[in-house]
């Protein structure tokens, strides 16, 4: 089979299996909440810039406008099929288009990019295609740096990567330290090219801009915060994210990927880089420093330093292009094992989130996983609280609102119940993410709030009851999966609403001042849910 053909079997194989996976999952609570991105449409977000909602809204229209977990995740998957293919013309472009295929194929054999981003409604899906276009036209803009239309491209596709996700700030600083490291690439600062991308990338970022200098800088002060580090060394920190990069990606996968950072530094040391080595290692440069300076100090997600491997993976490409040469019997063992892996994963994965085989306290489980930490638990079961809902006759009422004090409980509440009239909020005073801007606190003054807890607390209503005339219980029930409990459920009648809910944004200390203020005290329990 020659190596083209291969690759596009690669891609449809995959694509194929990345559909009928993602279309026996429920959604994911960041999912869910990504959900309302497509009902709720805006310039930007409070926490992603808005490609992630045209994505999403992309397979809504394909389904007619219906909000199933496949149809929101299509588009992903699309883009995805896009990044392999991408993947490979990158690798292709420097080492061979051997290299291309086996970059590609390990790009889809990592955790955490075959199956969350090649297959979720989630903003590294669109980040993940525009940066590996923005670095196959930036690599064609160096080797000709006097064609305009080629910087032009660059700058749609890192204009369209940072309409993504915000990590594409790390791209020009790649190109940056590429241009230091490679003296032959330092004459494009003398051309109009490199101007005229950062121009039209600018202007396609714009509207993320427009809605943040209209929303109080929020989406940036938010995410900028939650890179910056608190201050003092927490090895323990660092170690967790060393451990998570490893596991998002599969210890075999990372390790090559490390491998080939370290060959090409050894060379660059030497002296002995080629010029297609030092392009692509020096975009992993600032996000892995970076991100690790960060997890010094303190706990990081293991997804946000994953960008900074990206190019490494045409790296590894041309490691397992070297080693399918010198041995193609041993290559071809090694890329079943891996994509069998993969495979086992997603299947295992399937069948817990159906039948909670592994889940403590299920029926003829193995009982290794407890619920409250079980991924595939989030996605189970919301169908049943709407039921409930339903049976107490509170999603057609036009008085009457549901809330949670959670964003991503309100996301999944509100995907749940989204072919009903009862919107959705979420009453959390400083963390209610895009919850906060899609309504007004005075609108819901007078009406009747139904509380929805899904946690263990006793007390919870309590939170609230300054804000209505009373809060009653009116159910209590299980979320059971193979006879093992997934969630305990309670329903809270919240009468009259009698005071606005003060919605922060993100600014806790302000929501504590405010209250604090107008009352004259803040219990542990008056601003929030979720603490």
């Amino acid at each position: 089979m020659s190596t083209r053909r291969a690759l596009f079997v690669l891609i449809g194989l995959t694509a194929a299996l990345r559909l009928v996976w993602a279309g026996s999952l429920g959604l994911g609570n960041d999912e869910a909440y990504h959900y309302l991105f497509t009902i709720h449409r805006d310039w930007s977000y409070f926490d992603h810039p808005p490609m992630l909602s045209l994505a999403a809204g992309f397979g809504r229209l394909l389904g007619a406008g219906s909000s199933e977990p496949i149809f929101l995740r299509i588009g992903f998957i699309a883009l995805f099929a896009g990044s392999t293919w991408l993947m490979a013309r990158l690798a292709g472009r420097f080492f061979g288009e051997r290299a291309g295929f086996w970059a590609a194929f390990a790009l889809n054999v990592s955790a955490y990019h075959t199956a969350a981003v090649g297959a979720f409604a989630l903003p590294d899906g669109p980040l993940l295609f525009f940066w590996l276009l923005t670095l196959d036209r930036l690599a064609s803009a160096f080797d000709e740096p006097d064609r305009l239309a080629r910087w032009a491209s660059v700058g749609f596709a890192w204009g369209c990567a940072a309409l993504s996700k915000y990590h594409a700030v790390f791209l020009p600083m790649g190109a940056l330290v590429y241009v230091v490291l490679e003296p032959r690439a330092r004459r494009v600062l003398a051309k109009p090219g490199p101007y005229l991308a950062g121009v039209i990338g600018s202007l396609l970022f714009a509207p993320v801009i427009y809605w943040n200098a209209t929303h109080d800088w929020a989406s940036f002060a938010f995410q900028g915060g939650r890179a910056v580090g608190r201050g003092g060394l927490d090895l323990g920190s660092l170690a967790g994210a060393l451990v998570g990069q490893g596991l998002y990606l599969f210890p075999w996968v990372w390790f090559g990927l490390i491998a080939a950072l370290i060959g090409v530094t050894r060379r660059a040391l030497r002296g002995g880089a080629t010029a297609g080595e030092l392009f692509l290692a020096s975009q992993s440069v600032t996000p892995l420093l970076l991100f690790s300076v960060v997890a010094a100090m303190r706990p990081i997600l293991p997804h946000w330093t994953l960008v900074g491997f990206l190019s490494a993976f045409p790296l590894l490409g041309r490691i397992c292009a070297e080693l399918e040469a010198r041995n193609p019997g041993r290559m071809a063992l090694r890329a079943r094992l891996t994509a069998s892996a993969a495979v086992l994963a997603a299947v295992v994965f399937a069948i817990q989130h159906h039948t909670g085989f592994l889940q403590i306290g299920a029926k003829r489980s193995l009982g290794l996983i407890a619920a409250e930490v079980d991924p595939t638990a989030e996605m189970y079961g919301w169908d049943r609280i709407r039921d409930r809902l339903d049976a107490g006759g509170w999603l057609d009422r036009p008085d009457v609102f549901l809330y949670t004090g959670n964003w991503y409980t309100s996301g999944q509440l509100a995907h749940a119940v989204r072919d009903r009239s009862a919107p959705v909020l979420c009453y959390h005073a400083w963390d209610a993410r895009s919850f906060g801007y899609w309504s007004r606190p005075e609108e819901w003054v007078g009406k009747t709030g139904v509380l929805v807890v899904v946690r263990d607390r006793d007390t919870i209503a309590d939170a609230y009851d300054r804000y209505f005339r009373s809060i009653d219980l009116r159910d209590e029930f299980e979320v059971v999966r193979s006879g093992g409990r997934v969630r305990k459920v309670r329903i809270y009648e919240c009468s009259d609403q009698q005071l606005a809910f003060p919605f922060g944004n993100g600014k806790r200390d302000e929501v504590i001042a405010r209250i604090a203020a107008e009352t004259g005290e803040v219990g542990p329990n008056d601003v929030s849910v979720d603490r």
